[in-house]
């Protein structure tokens, strides 16, 4: 089989990856490309994710694209309209006609003699395949799609019913009239809870910690009002510089008023569930608002479920499995059909994918991560990682734009590469974690996979958005820190 070359080659077909091909296709239309998929179909975590109730907790006019109005009904919307959107921005502008399906990533070797990567992927049959291309660009997501965490707990093998990650949700799985359990409390948990009562004889949310959580209209008023009066692009982008205002502003009052924070919140949630209810167990957690992310919930679900009682919250620790249920350490005993293992995700870098360079491996652990989206010492690669504490999509576009700037960069100046490298006086840099701040699990425990950050920029990676943007946009390419070759 002959081996395929482009310039460009985007690994993901999911919401990063459709996105990084439109822009590709629009500012760089010279340059040749493939999007390499390991799945079956468009999606990413939209296809890849299925149990009941599945959405989003940003809102959709800063989840979409910024080219792409988004004309759905609801701001927090359902994974398959999600899924709807992003198959339908890939077959509108020609994307789909470049996505090969089936075809895993496991493998990428640069070579600076001929300054471009080897790239082997593995297909659905077993067989693998080689591509040549001048420039990765990685848009495969954050998490390990083959495995979600999953801890172990004891005896957990002597339960007599069903226990499911959702993660890889059972087709068939039936749970009317049944008993159930989910251990967790983050996006997931808050979703499956309110999605499931009206079946389940009974809906319990099992968490050691409680996450602070809160109501979002469902859809945005404004917005639908002003799609009557405005052509949807400018609807759209009002709707999106509005929200993306609330978010900066809202996390900037996290940050600089935390009590201040804490206290509007913790009022919001004891009108939502009333004044029986136990908040100060079940619904206050013990740190500030957005040291963790900030759970949404559209339009009071799941306030609603715990007010009238169709759920509930216990909040203790795990001793061990019964046959019956869960035997929590204060004594008591859940009773369970089903237990949802809602545990949060691996977090895995660069798609698990084997980088070398010139046949050396390469040690992410031990690079410096330029702007957030470059490696010291790698050639000719960029990966996509959104915002934690705003809308993926944000950061998505900033980088595509970014990567076509840089490309666009390199040709003026007939350069075949380009490799963010340290300067002398970024010796002895103090190094800080990939993401600083962000104390989350799933933050934490992949630490030691990802690169260092260094105390100023251009080593940083900030998450703020108005910090990023104008060098996103504007910056200086020529910064004594890329070097091109």
């Amino acid at each position: 089989m002959p081996i395929k070359s482009v310039d460009v080659l985007i690994v993901g077909a999911g919401l990063s990856g459709i996105g990084a091909a439109v822009f590709l296709q629009e500012r760089c239309p010279e340059k040749s490309y493939s999007i390499f998929e390991g799945r079956d179909a468009i999606g990413g975590t939209w296809d890849l994710f299925r149990y009941p109730g599945i959405r989003s907790d940003s809102d959709m006019y800063t989840l979409g694209y910024e080219f792409k109005p988004w004309e759905g009904g609801k701001s927090l919307a359902d994974g398959t309209a999600i899924r709807s959107y992003v198959t339908e921005t890939a077959t509108e502008h020609g994307i789909d006609k470049h996505i090969q399906f089936g075809h895993k990533v496991l493998s990428a070797n640069w070579s600076k003699e001929q300054s471009h990567w080897t790239v082997i992927a593995q297909l659905n049959d077993g067989e693998t395949v080689q591509c040549h291309a001048k420039f990765l660009y990685m848009c495969s997501g954050y998490y390990d799609y083959d495995r979600g965490f999953r801890p172990e707990f004891t005896e957990e093998s002597s339960f007599d019913g069903e226990i499911v990650h959702p993660q890889h949700w059972p087709e068939n799985l039936d749970y009317t009239g049944k008993q159930v359990v989910i251990i967790g409390s983050g996006a997931t948990a808050v979703t499956l809870v309110p999605a499931m009562v009206d079946k389940a004889k009974s809906v319990t949310m099992l968490q050691r910690s409680p996450t602070w959580i809160v109501s979002k209209p469902a859809k945005d008023r404004l917005a639908l009002t002003l799609r009557k009066f405005l052509p949807a692009t400018w609807a759209y982008r009002f709707a999106r510089w509005k929200n993306v205002q609330f978010q900066q502003r809202l996390y900037h009052l996290t940050r600089t008023r935390p009590e201040f924070t804490k206290k509007k919140l913790l009022k919001m949630i004891r009108k939502e569930v009333g004044p029986d209810y136990d908040v100060d167990t079940h619904l206050t957690p013990n740190y500030n608002p957005w040291d963790q992310r900030v759970c949404l919930v559209p339009d009071s679900d799941l306030f609603v479920a715990l007010r009238e009682g169709k759920a509930s919250i216990a909040t203790d620790e795990i001793d061990h499995f019964t046959p019956r249920g869960i035997a929590l350490k204060s004594g008591e005993e859940l009773p369970a059909d089903i237990i949802v293992t809602a545990t949060g995700l691996n977090l895995t870098r660069l798609g698990k994918v084997d980088f070398s360079v010139d046949g050396t491996p390469v040690d992410f652990s031990n690079t410096w991560y330029y702007r957030g989206l470059m490696y010291s010492g790698v050639p000719n690669l960029v990966s996509t990682f959104g915002y934690i504490n705003a809308s993926w999509t944000l950061r998505a576009d900033l980088i595509a734009g970014f990567v076509c700037r840089l490309l666009n960069h390199m040709d003026s100046k007939h350069s075949e590469s380009v490799t963010p490298t340290l300067r002398p006086e970024d010796s002895g840099m103090e190094p800080r974690p990939w993401i600083d701040g962000f104390p989350a699990g799933y933050i934490t425990r992949s630490e030691h996979l990802f690169p260092k950050q260094g105390p100023e920029a251009p080593w940083t990676n900030p998450q703020i958005l108005s910090v990023e943007k104008s060098f996103f946009e504007e910056g200086d390419l020529d910064d004594g820190v890329l070097n091109y070759g």
